[in-house]
């Protein structure tokens, strides 16, 4: 093999070399700039049955009935608008809530409890700088259904407890006092009569009287 040979089978294998390296650093890039695109369409968004924990990020079942909205990972301090509209096959795509909110530093946020009737829905959640389509949720509403109270014929609900009417063991009417009697007037004693005997007849003297003279 001539020198050129050699020099030309070198100068092929440092291009194919160099051109390797350049795809693999263009492929790393791209991969970082996937898995954290600043300023992006970062973030996952998840409809929360009230009774969960914010730190809990699983996927709750479809049905819920008081609900939260709860958003993680997205940049931080980004702005939220979000809104959900009623979905066939009980909706009309109506919308019938909305509301916004702003990500913490650490680019997690989520919404106060919400409340909706019965049926299916489907959430939009758009973003500040974000490069798609808003991040969408679809779930039902399933809250139980009030246990119904049935009346009586004369209208009382039943299973209201009823008050017995209280019981009087007094007399039907008040006992009457006897009028106070009034005292017998004292007798009066009237104080014998004091029979004054008679002072004795004098007795007649007899016989003559001396003259003196």
């Amino acid at each position: 093999m001539t020198f050129l040979n050699k020099r030309a089978k070198f100068a092929g294998l440092a291009s194919i070399a160099l051109a390797a390296t350049s795809a693999a650093v263009l492929f790393a890039s791209q991969a970082a700039f996937a898995t954290a695109a600043p300023g992006g369409d970062n973030g996952t968004v998840k409809v929360h049955d009230s009774s969960t924990p914010v730190t809990d990020h699983q996927n709750d079942p479809q049905d819920v009935c008081q609900f939260y909205l709860d958003g993680f990972g997205f940049d931080g301090a980004q702005s939220v608008t979000w809104y959900i509209d009623s979905w066939p096959p009980t909706g009309n795509g109506t919308e019938v809530l909305n509301g916004s909110l702003t990500m913490d530093a650490n680019g997690d946020g989520y919404t106060a409890n919400q409340s909706l009737p019965n049926g299916h829905y489907k959430l939009f959640w758009n973003f500040t700088g974000e490069n798609g389509a808003a991040k969408q949720k679809v779930f039902w509403v399933k809250c139980p259904a009030p246990t119904p109270s049935s009346t009586t014929p004369d209208g009382t609900p039943t299973g209201t407890p009823t008050s017995p009417s209280p019981t009087c063991t007094c007399a039907s009417t008040p006992p009457t006092t006897a009028p106070p009697t009034t005292p017998p007037a004292p007798a009066t004693q009237t104080p014998p009569s004091q029979v004054v005997a008679a002072a004795p007849a004098p007795t007649p003297v007899t016989g003559s009287l001396p003259v003196t003279g």
